[in-house]
């Protein structure tokens, strides 16, 4: 019997596994509270999403639909490889499925596939993590290796926490006869990924050894600051310090609050205002929440996503 992860906790073991985290607004009590309950939990379910686009299917995983109300899952796998969490706690994701493949999961005790589901009886949404994974489901749109990176990654991050094994993770097809996903990638192979992954230490920043300490890239509070002043006056696309204000830009994206198309190493508007947003996320009001970066702001967001400020 495993109670569930919290939302720190289950941040802290996808980072630590190397898993870029997009933390969607209001993901840690966005749930299906009242309608079911929510643990003791099992195992992870992966999905696709019949869908296209990474926004809009974030956005249908959140919100749901009239008929099954968001979320449709606990995070959102991209095809870049970025894991975009949209819920925590009871999630819309599992239905019902075979009594028999849940005691196999629980068990961890079966061959290279669960066995066959053919009967709807039990209730996966209280005992399975669920994520949805950007495809279109049609056994032709691709999978990209970052895409199956962090399918196997974010597997074996919950696996880890939880001291489970790869047989913990299966496919919403065998957990249930009515439904065909995860289509184009093989479950037993991916389980075989993630057996391997978990034959080692994580992959995180997080994980490295006191003794041998990996350096943390850093960033120039002063550049970044010129490049904000700067670069939204300037011509469309200029860069005055591309390298520096690219690792604030992916934190912020990582942050959910700047699409990836933007982080490319220009502090423009776009930019400004999704640190605007950052700093009254910080506590900032008025014109504390400029969007030109403080050291303590700064320091905030390089603590979350793995990066040291310098002068």
């Amino acid at each position: 019997m495993a109670e569930p992860l919290s939302a720190d906790a289950l941040v802290k073991a996808l980072r630590d596994e190397g898993v870029t985290v997009v933390e969607h607004p209001g993901w840690r009590t966005h749930n299906r509270a009242g309608h079911g309950p929510w643990g003791p939990v099992h195992g992870v379910v992966i999905h696709h999403t019949v869908t296209r686009g990474t926004d809009a299917s974030v956005r249908i995983c959140f919100d749901g639909y009239a008929e099954l109300p968001g979320p449709l899952c606990h995070g959102v796998i991209d095809k870049d490889g970025r894991v975009h969490l949209v819920g925590h706690g009871r999630a819309n994701h599992a239905g019902t499925g075979d009594p028999d493949v849940l005691r196999a999961v629980i068990s961890e005790n079966y061959g290279n596939t669960p066995p066959r589901p053919n009967q709807n009886t039990t209730d996966g949404n209280a005992c399975f993590y669920g994520f949805e994974c950007v495809n279109l489901g049609d056994g032709k749109d691709p999978w990209p290796n970052a895409q199956l990176d962090a399918i196997e990654r974010t597997s074996a991050a919950i696996c880890r926490a939880h001291s489970w094994t790869a047989k913990s993770v299966i496919g919403h097809k065998e957990w249930t006869n009515t439904k065909v996903d995860p289509r184009g990638f093989g479950m037993p192979d991916m389980r075989a990924r993630i057996a391997r992954r978990l034959g080692a230490k994580p992959s995180g920043g997080s994980s490295t050894s006191d003794n041998d300490p990996q350096p943390k890239p850093t960033v120039s509070l002063a550049q970044v600051i010129a490049a904000a002043r700067k670069d939204p006056t300037a011509a469309q696309g200029h860069t005055t310090h591309k390298t520096a204000v690219a690792l604030v830009e992916r934190a912020l994206s990582a942050e959910g609050l700047l699409s990836s198309k933007w982080a490319d190493g220009s502090f423009g508007t776009t930019t400004i205002t999704a640190y605007q947003t950052w700093q009254k996320r910080c506590g900032y009001t008025g014109r504390d929440a400029d969007g030109i970066p403080g050291r303590n702001s700064l320091t905030a967001l390089g603590k979350r996503h793995g990066f040291t400020v310098t002068d």
